[in-house]
């Protein structure tokens, strides 16, 4: 069956005017217990990862200046959340989350986090509302368990996975796999194993070629025992912030080709649900719901 990590810390309390959308942490959740998609007992609450796992990826100095509060005006701009304890504490269950999702997925071969895709923090540094780095975290936790694996990242969220393959860049067994666009934060962009930048607009037909032929040659010759997958939301149409044009339903295709390739190489997916900054934000829950509805109905 499909669990979901999910706590209601996931939700944090932001400034009056805040532009990210917190709320949808919360309504995914509600929504697919409501409809039958999932149970209660599917949702299972993270504890808080350790800082030896978080040491594996991220930089001493970093992670106790953020935990103490003693980042500075300008990290803390780079980040995008205001500073308070409860943003330390998110940060933490968020990382946690996606390791135990990546634990449950080898039992169930798929398994989600209802927040994370937090691929913009680098080793030493967070930046665009990321601030420790969850897949890379993931990887190299499991890679201190299992050094034989191999690794694919799959991040289509809209923004390239900057600090995902900056940490990465030096990991044979991990493979970064980007399609992002190419007019889109972040401006500078890093070098995945693999990036596919997009022009503005691009709609469902274009972007499912480009995803299929691209994504059939990484598992080709790459081979991966692992996937994880970020199923950001923010190449929809109705983004704020992402400028492509898929609808719903060519999201939700997408979503379905990235598990149906999983499933023939019969290897585990890990999701992180990302981004998604549309207006209505019934967009943005009905578009991480479906991905939720069509791993349950391809899986299970």
């Amino acid at each position: 069956m499909v669990s979901l990590a999910w706590t209601p810390e996931y939700e944090l309390v932001l400034p009056v005017g805040h532009r990210f959308p917190m709320e949808k942490y919360g309504l995914i959740p509600e929504q697919l217990i409501y409809e039958g998609t999932i149970r209660d007992n599917q949702v299972y609450y993270p504890g808080l990862v350790s800082d030896e796992i978080l040491l594996l990826t991220h930089c001493a100095d970093y992670v106790r200046r953020f935990q103490s509060g003693e980042l500075t005006a300008a990290e803390i701009r780079r980040s995008g959340f205001p500073w308070s304890q409860e943003l330390v504490k998110r940060e933490y269950l968020i990382t946690s989350g996606t390791i135990e999702a990546m634990k449950r997925a080898q039992q169930d071969r798929i398994a989600f986090n209802g927040a994370g895709g937090t691929h913009h923090a680098f080793r030493d540094a967070g930046e665009g509302f990321c601030l420790f780095n969850d897949f890379a975290v993931a990887a190299n936790y499991w890679l201190s368990l299992y050094p034989n694996q191999r690794i694919l990242i799959v991040d289509l969220d809209v923004h390239q996975g900057n600090g995902t393959a900056s940490i990465l860049n030096q990991e044979s067994r991990v493979f970064t796999f980007s399609m992002h666009g190419r007019n889109n934060f972040p401006h500078r962009k890093e070098h995945s194993s693999l990036d596919i930048a997009l022009e503005n607009g691009i709609e469902n037909h274009d972007y499912l070629t480009l995803l299929e032929r691209n994504l059939d040659r990484v598992m080709h010759d790459f081979l991966p025992d692992q996937m994880l997958y970020l199923a950001g939301v923010d190449v929809l149409k109705t983004d704020r912030l992402g400028k492509l044009g898929l609808s719903r339903e060519g999201c939700r295709e997408r979503d379905s080709m990235v598990f149906q390739f999983a499933l023939k190489a019969r290897i585990p997916v890990t999701v992180s649900l990302g981004g998604g900054y549309s207006t209505k934000v019934i967009d943005i829950v009905e578009a991480h719901c479906n991905t939720i509805r069509v791993a349950s109905s391809l899986f299970f």
